[in-house]
């Protein structure tokens, strides 16, 4: 209960689960009535919602406009995603890497839900972001290579070092994690009050592996010319393409795998995909050669 009231108010600032009047059965009708309303794309179910009355009877209330968070129901094709991703965004959190603030709620139904709070939102004002689709004007967000984004990215950025560094070690994390729909929606910069560029923070964090066994590719944008059968060398070339030091390349990475491997054992992941999640970690750990 401790770690759940930590986290309740870190997203939502108060000590205590808000309501959510909505069940997994009425989740496609109410995606029916947002229609036109909100700007969130992608596959998987997601709406726009924000918090009122959090003084006396909290509660998430879908909305169009003026949304702080994020939500994401369970999928009935793509089973326990809620768990699988809040999981994900905390072993990242585990490793140093900047994630929104999250958590997992539950439905009317009982059903669990991803929350994770808007980080291109600032209360009623919004902060100007853009992914790489946009930047590098891609029709396809499959359509290019990490390199291209890390080019771009050091072009732009207020901070182009750090920022390189940051977004070499989230590529190696999706890798690890076996994120292979990690596309060029899924990495983005930020601008500050003053107009300056920095890498924002990382979202949409799943195992997409476990999910889909049958998935062909590791990575969804080409590394050193390769989506599949990725090795140590891949991720060398691309730390030399974008001038990171050899030293500093995985340094982060350091003596975490019994870290995340213990993440997993006690996520909220059926046991059955837990150990698929923990074997393909330990493979892909190893397949990049770090201790």
């Amino acid at each position: 209960m401790k770690n759940k009231k930590i986290a309740w108010r870190r997203v939502f600032d108060i000590d205590r689960e808000p309501f959510i009047d909505l069940t997994l059965a009425g989740v496609s009708l109410k995606a029916q009535e947002m229609v036109g309303k909100m700007s969130i794309s992608g596959v998987q179910p997601k709406f726009s919602v924000r918090i009122v009355d959090k003084k006396n009877e909290p509660r998430l209330e879908v909305t169009g406009e003026g949304g702080q968070y994020i939500l994401k129901p369970q999928v009935q094709a793509f089973v326990n995603l809620p768990e699988n991703e809040e999981l994900c965004m905390t072993m990242a959190e585990d490793l140093g890497i900047h994630v929104p603030a999250h958590c997992l709620v539950h439905l009317k139904d009982k059903s669990l839900a991803y929350v994770v709070k808007r980080f291109d939102r600032k209360g009623l004002h919004k902060i100007h972001q853009e992914d790489f689709a946009q930047i590098l004007g891609k029709r396809d967000k499959y359509d290019g290579s990490i390199e291209e984004i890390g080019r771009k990215l050091k072009a732009v950025s207020e901070v182009p070092g750090l920022d390189v560094q940051l977004f070499f070690e989230r590529v190696v994390f999706n890798f690890l994690i076996g994120n292979g729909d990690a596309h060029m929606k899924n990495y983005s910069v930020i601008y500050n009050e003053e107009g300056l560029v920095r890498l924002a923070p990382l979202y949409d964090l799943v195992c997409s592996r476990i999910v889909i066994p049958e998935e062909s590719e590791e990575s969804a944008l080409t590394i050193h010319g390769k989506k599949s059968r990725i090795k140590r060398k891949d991720m060398d070339s691309l730390a030399e393409y974008l001038g990171i030091p050899e030293k500093v390349r995985f340094a982060k990475f350091a003596g975490q795998k019994n870290i995340f491997r213990s993440r997993i054992a006690k996520s909220l992941l059926p046991k059955s995909l837990a150990k698929n999640f923990d074997k393909l970690f330990i493979e892909r750990f190893q397949r990049l050669e770090l201790t």
